[in-house]
């Protein structure tokens, strides 16, 4: 059995920021991955990371725009830390290397973004995930630090209320291990792989959410959902807010720029809640373009669509067949982030002692209902250098517990049965159903018949998984059966969602219900917690919205 004092689950920006923390410290930290760190989900982040840098601009104003932006159900003490801290953070990713875009002066350039009242958005042209992933990774490396990459973590080890490590499935091998560790972080990311018609990357299947309420640890918030507005029509790749930062315009069939109905004032730079419902209902009234909406960038030229947006110029020829130079791109909303997540306080903290979380995965609640864009990349560096950093206070006192060795025997037992099994059920074609439904019924615009209807269908799909079987039955590179347990995790993530989406009777932020279109701040500002109950059935409870400085207003852009 591998043993180390700190073992972080995942290798996007949250787990390499929190392991740059440790490590330059000295701190015995490794990170365990499914995939090789640069191919994290994080590297496809595209438009902007927020801080408030220019002399007419504040963190305040940063604060105030985020609350507003989450509908009042963030906390307000965690968002005051995120925009607080986040222009030191953004300077020390420059001094580890990180280049962004340079403004007249010399200093880092800024775009607009929806929701947010001046342009604060730092950007490498439309690439800046790729940017930071890269540049966080040299300097894990620079520290010389252990990765166990293509490992699938299946478990928490946990010995009275403390962390003792995590179970793993070498991939490569076929082989589990146990890893002890005095204390665990999962940076594991999101789960859009939950929904048809996604921007995520095939390997977001929430594993370390699904992980984590199996272990005891709340998940917070789940039913905010995060629909993004300009997905590529075929494929729902991702096109950037940064192209609305930089002047596109979102049109209907009729060639109107329909956002002047829904948000006279900041019209295409609205929150993405605000522009994808309005989208959706062009499209459903019948002004769309063949199931979409029209993203028009041509008026831009052809030097700045190709200085500032070259990957979704090239994206769009590759997999939408358009020119954006020449032609407007079609786009529809879909899904893109996980609002809620794994309980944390802002330091990482979960309910476990010593075992943390950051980044997506985690809930700290600086999104409340509904995420701004460029907010994500800061969470993940903010929280995340965080996390190392209470970690690093953590294990001053902290020692291994007892490390239960016969859940490594239990998982290997449960993947060995379903690689013998030869039921007639497919874990993809489950998954097709299982994401068609969600888009369908728990999606951008949601009501109690649908969301009722999308719960049966998950419990259909809970009863045929029983039959699944799996056509590779050989050691290594079984990804197969990885596949199958995927499934396994997204069919438990897109429960707690349907059924916390049910409980939840208001519309707020990404949350809106055609039976409850209002936001009914008496009885719903707060937060919901899923837990599993001792039969296996999902149980909610609620906690208290932390309201420091602003006091709910009606949102209006």
């Amino acid at each position: 059995m591998l043993k180390h004092d700190v073992v972080i689950v995942g290798a996007g920006l949250a787990g390499l920021r929190a392991c740059v923390e440790l490590r330059k410290k000295g701190i015995d930290a490794i990170i365990v991955s499914k995939v090789y760190p640069t191919r994290s989900h994080s590297g496809a982040a595209q438009g902007g990371v927020n801080a408030a840098f220019d002399e007419n601009d504040s963190w305040e104003s940063h604060f105030f725009d985020t609350v507003k932006g989450s509908d009042y159900l963030g906390d307000q003490d965690a968002i005051e830390i995120l925009t607080s801290e986040a222009p030191a953070n953004i300077l020390e990713l420059q001094r580890m290397g990180v280049v962004f875009n340079r403004n007249d002066l010399g200093g880092i350039a800024q775009r607009p973004f929806g929701g947010q009242s001046f342009p604060r958005s730092c950007y490498y042209a439309d690439a800046v995930g790729h940017m930071m992933l890269h540049g966080l990774f040299d300097n894990v490396l620079k520290y010389k630090t252990k990765i166990l990459y293509e490992y699938f973590v299946t478990s928490l080890v946990v010995d009275n209320g403390k962390i003792s490590g995590v179970v793993a499935y070498d991939i490569k091998t076929g082989k589990f291990e146990g890893i002890a560790a005095k204390a665990v972080l999962f940076a594991t990311g999101g789960y859009g792989q939950v929904y048809s018609s996604n921007t995520n990357a095939l390997i977001n299947t929430g594993d370390g959410m699904a992980v984590s309420i199996k272990a005891g640890v709340p998940l917070m918030d789940m039913e905010f959902v995060q629909f993004h507005p300009t997905t590529l029509k075929s494929t729902g790749i991702l096109v950037t807010e940064g192209a609305r930062g930089e002047g596109a315009y979102l049109l209907n069939s009729l060639g109107v720029r329909f956002m002047s109905k829904y948000a006279p004032k900041a019209m295409e730079l609205a929150p993405r809640d605000v522009v994808a419902r309005a989208e959706q209902t062009e499209i459903n009234e019948g002004r769309g373009v063949d199931g979409a909406i029209l993203l028009d960038v041509r008026h831009l030229g052809k030097e700045r669509i190709m200085e500032r947006l070259p990957q979704i110029m090239q994206l769009s020829i590759d997999f939408e067949g358009v020119n954006p130079i020449y032609e407007p791109i079609p786009i529809r909303p879909g899904m893109h982030y996980s609002m809620g997540g794994i309980k944390t306080d802002y330091n990482g903290r979960t309910a476990i002692e010593g075992y943390y979380s950051a980044g997506e995965s985690a809930c700290v609640s600086v999104h409340g209902a509904n995420r701004l864009g460029g907010n994500s990349l800061l969470d993940t560096v903010v929280f995340g250098r965080r996390a190392g950093i209470d970690i690093t206070e953590y294990l001053k006192d902290a020692a291994f517990a007892k490390f239960d060795e016969s859940l490594i025997k239990r998982d290997e037992e449960i993947f060995e049965k379903l690689k013998k099994s030869n039921g007639k059920e497919r874990h993809g074609l489950l998954k097709a159903e299982l994401q068609e439904e969600m888009r369908a019924n728990v999606g951008v615009f949601r009501e109690e018949k649908a969301m009722k209807k999308a719960v049966k269908k998950i419990e259909e799909l809970k009863e045929r998984a029983k039959n699944i079987g799996v056509d590779d039955k050989s050691k290594l590179f079984n990804t197969d059966i990885v596949e199958a347990f995927e499934f396994s995790n997204i069919l438990l993530i897109a429960e707690v969602i349907a059924n916390g989406a049910i409980l939840r009777k208001e519309s707020r932020g990404a949350h809106y219900r055609n039976d409850y279109p209002e936001r009914d701040d008496e009885n719903w500002l707060k937060h919901t917690l899923a837990t599993l109950g001792d039969n296996g059935n999902i149980k909610f409870d609620f906690s208290e919205v932390s309201i420091t400085k602003f006091k709910p207003q009606p949102r209006t852009y």
